[in-house]
């Protein structure tokens, strides 16, 4: 079965570029990104990682850790972070698992099952997790296009803000944006809920600033 959102992910122990590790304990308490790669020395992920590599500030600041996968062995992943730093002016401070027993794309379902090279090839997907090890989001992208890690960042900040109070984030919200009252609040407790106020717009639609700045 594929993983649906609001499932627990698996546990798993996996090699990496960075010594084994067990996911559950390498996570504690934070958010994951875990994103996944074909294969290594590919011009577009070469780029992807470099940028998450710039964006640990970014992620930090979310308490959020990021791993990638390849089903490459150690070695290519050490060579490939090499020519990474390199290119994209960065460091990898991050892991990458080496899947080349394809145990954790199995376990989250990123194989690709129209792959001309023997079913290897991992599809590239995104997916977060929060501190219960449950899945908030899955993206898959296809080779030819780069993902958009500041739309990764800005799911994250909506899936922070939405756990927590009780508001959703209306299309291209960022953060500091108004957010949409959800639907299982009144009107009349909503507006004793947001003292900075609520506007409605329809009975089903209300807004009020983001309650948490």
């Amino acid at each position: 079965m594929a993983l649906q959102l609001g499932d627990q992910v698996p546990d798993f122990t996996q090699n990496s570029s960075m010594g084994d590790i067990n996911f559950y304990e390498w996570a504690g308490d934070s958010w994951v990104v875990l994103f996944s790669h074909p294969a290594d020395y590919t011009p577009v992920c070469t780029t992807e990682l470099g940028l998450v590599g710039q964006l640990q500030d970014e992620f930090k600041k979310r308490n959020v850790k990021t791993m990638a996968l390849s089903v490459d062995g150690v070695e290519s992943h050490k060579g490939w972070i090499n020519d990474i730093n390199e290119t994209q002016s960065t460091n990898i401070n991050y892991p990458i698992l080496a899947d080349d027993d394809k145990k954790v794309a199995t376990l989250y379902g990123m194989l690709h099952p129209n792959s001309s090279t023997g079913n290897t090839l991992t599809v590239r997907s995104v997916f977060v997790i929060d501190p219960d090890k449950k899945l908030k989001l899955t993206l898959t992208y296809p080779a030819s296009t780069g993902r958009n890690f500041d739309e990764i960042l800005r799911v994250i900040d909506s899936l922070q803000l939405t756990a927590y109070e009780s508001v959703a984030t209306p299309g291209n919200w960022k953060d500091g944006d108004d957010c949409v009252v959800v639907p299982s609040i009144s009107t009349e407790d909503a507006k004793k809920k947001f003292p900075k106020g609520v506007t409605e717009i329809k009975p089903y639609l209300r807004m009020t600033p983001q309650p948490n700045k």
